[in-house]
């Protein structure tokens, strides 16, 4: 059995928030790069060129890209042949939060109650999921999650009947909604099928595989490639003042569902779709 201290998970952790706030992925920015180049709105080019620039001075300054730090999601891929020592895994991970935070002196927006709305001080706690899987190693993905885009996202139980053609249309109608609140270029998760909370995750974790890869099920491939022409062709644009590229990619999960229910949930996030992962 591999042990893993959680004096290094809290050391990660800490590590990830700053550099997913400050730190464009590569994969992102070659996505903004790529669509520069197919904008034909004059307008459209020149802010995608200024959210390059913007995520240019972020790294080399050291600043976040965007004054919403947001809340932090951690998705733990947990071995099941290694052992956390030294201490709770929970509690390693809400401390890395408070030292990324506090270290990277990044915005803090998390309330203790929705109700009292009384700030935490610190950004924690976040939003933990943890998962067991093969081998004994730790992988740790951190996602500060701003509420520009996260309040856009809508979950809903359609009924089979509705079918896939149903499912496109919400995912459209959502965007919509969202028009340029959410920070446009998007991308956009989408999660079909298991329970209401099953899809809201599937739609979460979809936003963090990189972008424009294809989930492996030539259906759901088939239906990524559809909703993103699609998106595209409403006309909204970088920032919602009008272009062809309104999202950057769409990213579909399935899961299999009781015979009566068809959840739908569509989780969208910005430009910057600001993630960072480490292997521990």
């Amino acid at each position: 059995m591999r042990t893993i201290n959680t004096d290094d998970i809290i050391a990660a952790v800490a590590r990830l928030c700053q550099e997913a706030c400050f730190e464009l992925e590569a994969d992102v920015r070659a996505a903004l790069e790529n669509a520069r180049g197919k904008e034909v709105s004059p307008v459209g080019r020149e802010i995608l060129e200024q959210l390059l620039t913007n995520a240019a001075i972020a790294e080399s300054e050291r600043i976040p890209m965007c004054q919403d730090t947001g809340i932090v999601v951690v998705f733990l891929d947990v071995g099941q042949e290694a052992a956390i020592v030294g201490g709770d895994l929970y509690a390693a991970v809400t401390e890395g939060v408070h030292q990324g935070y506090t270290e990277g002196y990044l915005r803090k927006s998390v309330v203790k109650s929705p109700l009292e709305r009384v700030n935490t001080g610190d950004n924690t706690p976040p939003v933990i999921h943890c998962r067991i899987v093969p081998g004994d190693q730790l992988r740790i993905t951190v996602v500060p999650k701003g509420a520009g885009s996260e309040n856009m996202s809508a979950l809903k139980m359609l009924k089979p009947a509705d079918g896939v053609e149903g499912v496109k249309q919400f995912v459209i109608d959502t965007v919509l909604a969202a028009g340029p609140n959410a920070c446009p270029p998007l991308t956009v998760g989408v999660g079909i099928g298991g329970t209401m909370e099953k899809a809201a995750l599937m739609a979460k974790e979809a936003l963090v595989r990189p972008l424009g890869r294809p989930n492996p099920d030539p259906a759901a491939a088939a239906l990524e490639a559809e909703l993103l022409e699609r998106i595209n062709a409403l006309g909204l644009g970088p920032m919602g003042l009008g272009g062809r590229v309104t999202a950057l990619a769409v990213h579909v999960e399935l899961y299999p569902t009781h015979i009566a229910s068809l959840p739908v949930a569509v989780n969208i996030n910005c430009h910057a779709m600001r993630h960072k992962s480490t292997l521990l």
